[in-house]
């Protein structure tokens, strides 16, 4: 069962979410830039890491699933999300740039078939990052967050997942090592750094980026039986001597 979307916008008001939002949207700045000119689609929870992307991408859209509810965003301006169904999303082939999934594979009823709409609405030449809680990280075990609820994820099942959908992963790292606790909001840049030097399997959240996996097709020839009629055995017939009198001096023969 998804979390209510009050239940997570309240979680990244609070100091934990704060620190959550920052270290997760340092590494898809990282990874992606501004977007310059690019079509960016948010699935799951992703509105508190779509604002910094926002100024210099062509469209940025949020699509939210009918379990877990939608939220207007961005506040006192024109909304950009959409309630939709996460296996049916109402939205055209190959039309996104970037695909951000946050809060989507956790409790999702099938995270094959959610992969596979992610698949669907990414442009060839796409990219997509799926942030996930990490197995092995103190967050997947902290009820009192968005990360303690539904499947966590190791680096190996995401990976198994993304290329049954056809998404080929090419970068990997971690995030979110502070410990899922409120006063340690406040020191999530140092623990950040020391973390991914000293524990880099304790990390909270591991995310993967991915792109659509696309093959040359050659035309392959294929057999068509064709109808004709056999052509006729010519027997030889004898030549008479009048006729070959007239094939050698061109004379009509005598009667």
């Amino acid at each position: 069962m998804r979390r209510d979307v009050l239940e997570l916008r309240a979680f990244y008001a609070s100091p934990r979410g704060a620190a959550a939002r920052e270290m997760l949207g340092r590494k898809v700045l990282e990874a992606w830039g501004d977007c310059s000119g690019l079509d960016v689609l948010g699935l799951g929870y992703a509105t508190p890491f779509l604002d910094p992307l926002r100024p210099k991408a062509r469209r940025v859209i949020a699509a939210m699933p009918a379990a877990q509810g939608v939220e207007v965003w961005p506040g006192g301006r024109g909304n950009l999300t959409v309630l939709a169904d996460e296996f049916a999303l109402p939205l055209a082939n190959a039309l996104f740039d970037r695909i951000l999934c946050v809060h989507a594979l956790e409790e999702s009823e099938s995270a094959p078939a959610l992969l596979n709409e992610v698949c669907r609405v990414l442009a060839p030449s796409g990219r997509v990052i799926v942030a996930a809680a990490a197995r092995n990280g103190l967050w997947s075990n902290a009820e009192g967050t968005p990360f303690g609820h539904g499947r966590p994820f190791t680096r190996g099942q995401l990976e198994t997942l993304l290329r049954e959908a056809g998404l080929e992963p090419t970068g990997y790292t971690r995030a979110l090592y502070a410990p899922p606790f409120g006063w340690a909001a406040g020191w999530a840049d140092g623990f950040e750094q020391i973390g991914a030097r000293l524990w880099p399997g304790f990390a909270g959240l591991v995310l993967i980026e991915a792109v659509k996996q696309t093959f040359a097709v050659k035309p392959r020839g294929s057999r068509a039986r064709i109808q004709s009629r056999a052509p006729g055995i010519l027997a030889p017939v004898p030549a008479t001597r009048d006729l070959r009198r007239k094939c050698f001096d061109g004379k009509e023969p005598r009667a």
